[in-house]
């Protein structure tokens, strides 16, 4: 060193690059003079690396440092997963010399052995744990979860894939990466969506990425839903590439109906976006959906003949996530700066199987119009096409025929199809499937008669009750799409009466169309008064005028002919 320094001054050299710094120089000087120290698990790293870095072989010196450090790992190191945590937690800030001499590489293949042979000795007493309680099972988990959460990122993936290797449990892997996680993310603080400017160094997006790709690389499944839910999130806040989110998104997708509600809340860090990120829930339910169509493909039969779709377990898993994403439709409905076009699509991914009732999905819509007052009648139209009014319950049916924010021809459907679902009720709501239950039924209620062909007097109250209802509901019927056919019918003559009055203002005789319009206007009030009570005391009092009006035509008939026959 002295040789080759460029120092004209030979009794001033100076150490470019010392592995260690003072530190280790400090030590290394200590042995030189015979200094007595302790060589401990914190400095045997240094040694080995400044002994390297001296070039204290044995061609100087018998039993060198080099030797001396080498013993010290082969002996009470490499045979102790403790002790090779602590050496291997030291070796940081030791590049690239500790990575030379091979260290690192020994203390993780060291501690991968033996934590896979405590797990073979304690394989007895990990059986006895998970055939007992949850409070046994966590005291038999394994002590080096925890401090393997004091490695760097770079050796603590490296010892993960060391121990998938060596055989450890996927459980114990999955429980220290979950356990990592939460020590290294700590520090991360959720920001809000109004927040601006970088929210995180390169080291957590280090972390949420290395972690991301262990899961996937070495095929880790065993851990829990919310965890990956939290490693999406985290990996939305520290802008983590897109492949990273993709990878997550799927292995939420395998198992999303188990999710809960608050799990696909994801605030959007996009200021201009919505409140949420319903883009990622979109692809999470497209992955879900891609799941369920592989699992059907695969459970089809070989002659061809597939099983019962409505008992099968995707089909529960679809049920389950319908109802979810209804909860989810409702939370988001709200925003003012949701799309409709990613609200409606996000409806139309899921099949038309997934819900029994569109009870849910109603409320939805009814939500987001009432928080989208701008919309258009089309675009309320197009909306409301979504909800299959036959899904719905009475209540629902019952608010929607009293709902101003529906179109109204959302209202008619409802309408229509409560009318067809009582006189089904009605007409075979009490029989069996059978055809001639059915028909006796019928009878009972449409053809009472006695053998004799009399109406027969032992016909029950109820079933002359149904009768009447129902004969009463189809006449109701009938004159609602009258009534209805009859209002298009008036709209459109108001429509062409105002055309023709504009058209008589251009034309300079404003007098005699206003005054036409207005008389147009006031029967149209008129003929919409019948929907009333009103209306029914008018065509009662009509029907008493015309039946006076009729027997005094005929009295008058009958004076003239008794005089023209006198």
């Amino acid at each position: 060193m002295v040789a080759d320094s460029k120092d004209p001054d030979p009794s001033k050299l100076e150490l470019v690059n010392v592995p260690g710094g003072a530190f280790a120089f400090e030590l290394a000087a200590k042995f030189c003079y015979g200094s007595n120290f302790e060589i401990t698990t914190v400095n045997v790293a240094h040694l080995r690396c400044i002994a390297e870095y001296l070039e204290m072989t044995e061609h100087y010196q018998d039993e060198n440092l080099i030797v001396r450090t080498e013993m010290y790992l082969n002996d009470l190191v490499v045979k102790n997963l403790e002790k090779s945590l602590e050496v291997l937690c030291a070796c940081d800030g030791l590049d690239p010399m500790v990575e030379e001499v091979g260290f690192v590489d020994r203390c993780v293949d060291a501690i991968a052995m033996n934590a896979s042979k405590e797990q073979l000795v304690s394989g007895l007493a990990h059986l006895e744990c998970d055939a007992g309680s949850g409070k046994l099972r966590m005291h038999c988990q394994d002590w080096w979860v925890e401090d393997l959460s004091a490695l760097r990122i770079d050796y603590y993936q490296r010892v993960i894939t060391a121990m998938r290797r060596s055989g450890v449990r996927p459980e114990s892997i999955g429980t220290s990466i979950v356990h990592y996680a939460q020590t290294a993310l700590k520090c991360i603080e959720r920001r809000h969506v109004w927040d601006s400017g970088p929210l995180v160094g390169d080291n957590q997006r280090v972390v949420v990425e290395t972690l991301i790709n262990l899961m996937a690389t070495e095929k880790i499944t065993a851990v829990t839903l919310s965890f990956l839910f939290g490693m999406l999130r985290m990996a939305i806040e520290v802008d983590a590439g897109l492949d990273y989110r993709i990878e997550v998104e799927k292995r939420i997708g395998l198992h999303l109906e188990m999710a809960s509600l608050d799990d696909l809340l994801i605030p959007s860090m996009q200021t201009s976006d919505s409140m949420f990120d319903v883009d990622t829930v979109h692809r999470i339910l497209v992955n879900f959906l891609q799941r369920i169509e592989e699992d059907d493909s695969g459970d089809s039969s070989p002659c061809g003949y597939e099983s019962d779709g409505l008992k099968s377990p995707s089909h529960s898993s679809v049920l389950k996530v319908g109802r979810l994403m209804d909860g989810y439709l409702a939370e988001i409905a709200p925003d003012p700066y949701l799309k409709l076009q990613k609200f409606m699509t996000l409806i139309e991914l899921l099949p038309d199987y997934a819900r029994i009732v569109d009870d849910g999905l109603y409320r939805a819509i009814d939500i987001y119009l009432k928080a989208h007052p701008s919309l258009t009648e089309s675009e309320c139209k197009k909306l409301c096409k979504l909800i299959d009014c036959q899904k719905l319950s009475q209540d629902a049916s019952s608010h929607a025929a009293q709902n101003d924010r529906l179109p109204m021809q959302m209202v008619v459907r409802v309408l229509y199809f409560e009318q067809l679902r009582l006189k089904s009720s009605f007409s075979g709501g009490h029989g069996h499937s059978g055809g001639g239950e059915y028909c006796s039924f019928s009878q009972r209620i449409t053809m009472p008669m006695s053998g004799s062909g009399v109406p027969s007097s032992c016909v029950s109250p109820r079933a002359a009750g149904a009768a009447d209802s129902y004969a009463s509901l189809r006449r109701e019927n009938r004159e609602l799409k009258l009534e209805v056919s009859r209002m298009r019918v008036r709209l459109t003559e108001l429509e062409r009466e105002q055309g023709m009055m504009k058209q008589g203002m251009r034309d300079g005789r404003p007098g005699e169309h206003g005054r036409a319009f207005l008389a147009s206007i006031s029967r149209g009030i008129g003929r919409m008064a019948m929907f009333g009570p009103s209306g029914e005391r008018r065509k009662k009092g009509s029907r008493a005028t015309a039946s006076s009006q009729c027997s005094e035509g005929k009295s008058r008939r009958r004076k003239k002919t008794s005089v023209t026959y006198a």
